[in-house]
């Protein structure tokens, strides 16, 4: 009987192991949603959310990047000096009569900085002013959970996975001695952490954060087809994209690939 009690002991802790072991590589490099926690929240521009294109991340025209009005200023505590460009959000109104009933939350990517005013109270004003946790919305993502007339209003939040359509995206700027990438349309985390580059006649080349979501390379890549090697700030999983750029590529363009973070 010990001996069977034993084997049978043995045999189910084997199977929680591999358990175990199976579940660690399905989730492994996936992000999951975190908790929610309270910030506050307000907006800026118009309905045409013209003022929120460009923006501290370099995304440059909003509609054209795939990104649209669901977007928002992060203040620095959560800006992160630019690695928390394209991270996404869940935000609900709460506790605040300007809440709009029924309205669970609305979700929006971190496109933009919303700094500091020192000039002003961080209760009275300075609403950006660390440490504060603050996001400065678009109007058409503010106006889906509270009314505008508000001007400010208690919020939930939580960071979820960025879904999105189709792969990444690298806009390129530059010249012929300095390559600039922006990384747009990033799935997952939504953020990168390290980036390198590799041309059909070089190895890998270590790129550096320049600000925002973008990356710089002081390299003589002309004429070569480019390939990326990306790494996600939030889940360090590393994916390489390869021939990303033809031979031909050229600055002001943006070029794709199917790969994307999960």
């Amino acid at each position: 009987m010990a001996s069977s009690s034993q084997s049978w002991s043995f045999s189910f802790l084997f199977m929680v192991s591999i358990l175990a072991i199976i579940r660690q590589k399905k989730v492994a490099g996936v992000f999951w949603p975190s908790p929610w926690q309270l910030a506050h929240a307000t907006f800026y521009g118009d309905d045409t959310a013209s003022a929120t294109m460009g923006g501290a991340c370099g995304y440059g025209n909003l509609f054209v990047n795939g990104y649209g009005t669901d977007t928002a200023a992060l203040s620095s505590t959560l800006f992160n000096n630019g690695y928390a460009c394209g991270t996404c959000y869940q935000i609900k109104c709460y506790q605040s009569k300007w809440c709009f009933g029924g309205v669970p939350f609305t979700t929006v990517t971190a496109t933009n900085l919303c700094p500091p005013n020192w000039s002003q109270d961080s209760n009275a004003g300075g609403w950006c002013n660390p440490p504060r946790v603050h996001f400065d919305m678009s109007k058409p993502a503010f106006m889906k959970i509270a009314q505008w007339q508000a001007g400010i209003v208690p919020v939930m939040y939580r960071r979820v996975p960025c879904i999105r359509t189709g792969g990444l995206r690298f806009s390129f700027q530059g010249n012929g001695y300095w390559l600039l990438v922006y990384v747009m349309n990033v799935g997952g985390g939504g953020d990168i952490v390290n980036m390198w580059v590799k041309g059909s006649k070089t190895g890998w080349i270590s790129m550096t954060h320049n600000w925002g979501a973008s990356y710089q390379a002081f390299a003589t890549l002309g004429g070569q087809p480019l390939s990326f090697r990306i790494t996600s700030y939030t889940t360090r999983e590393t994916i390489i994209a390869w021939n990303v750029a033809p031979a031909n590529w050229q600055v002001g363009l943006t070029y794709g690939t199917s790969l994307n973070f999960r």
